[in-house]
């Protein structure tokens, strides 16, 4: 009987321990998760400080004389298809297509707007504009955030996806809901914001 007694108590000393490894565990997914969340919200809030700052831009440029209108066009298309991409800003996506759709609306507004820097370099009346160099101040800074702020997302992601995959919560992480989310993908050609540094003191090319 005492023998009896003492296996009962060892049996639920282990059940004991193992409830409490795996509440341990659980309450360490839910942080990681929640990380990843907070890292989403910073990587939207960069991303929407970019829009922002598209009309003044916009606005600025298409003040310039003969500036291309095919180049304002497409800028003004792409900040209106990153809109339309449907996407919480305070929840990590964990649909990898979702995320790839978003990230194609804002390559493309990426690509848009490093042209307009470009073409820019023509009109030296509008480099000469201060308010057109505080928005390119304004858009190289908020591109180096975006860059920062996705790779904090990225380590967030490698984090959680890492512990829902490891022992022991791999026993239980899907019964509980924590799925896998997707990284942000290294794009050829977009994997480091566009350049937006000018020569000012570069002479203007000469007119034909």
């Amino acid at each position: 009987m005492k023998k009896t007694a003492i296996g009962c108590g060892a049996l639920l000393l282990v059940a004991l321990l193992v409830v409490l490894a795996v509440m341990g565990s659980y309450n360490r997914l839910v942080r990681l998760r929640q990380g990843t969340d907070s890292a989403w919200a910073q990587v939207q809030n960069v991303y929407q400080r970019r829009a922002d700052l598209v009309p003044n831009l916009v606005a600025t440029v298409s003040g310039s004389a003969n500036f291309e209108k095919s180049t304002l066009t497409e800028i003004v298309a792409a900040r209106a298809s990153v809109g339309q991409v449907k996407i919480d800003a305070n929840t990590a996506p964990a649909d990898a297509a979702k995320l790839a759709e978003f990230e194609k609306a804002q390559g493309a507004l990426s690509s848009a707007l490093s042209r307009l820097l470009v073409v820019s370099e023509n009109y030296p009346d509008l480099k000469a504009s201060a308010g057109f160099r505080d928005l390119q101040a304004q858009l190289e800074g908020t591109e180096n955030r975006i860059s920062v702020e996705r790779g904090r997302f990225n380590d967030a992601v490698q984090a959680y996806n890492t512990a829902i995959q490891s022992f022991p919560a791999l026993l239980y992480a899907g019964s509980f809901g924590f799925a896998a989310k997707p990284y942000f993908a290294a794009v050829a050609g977009t994997e480091k914001p566009p350049q937006v540094q000018f020569d000012f003191n570069k002479p203007a090319p000469a007119k034909p």
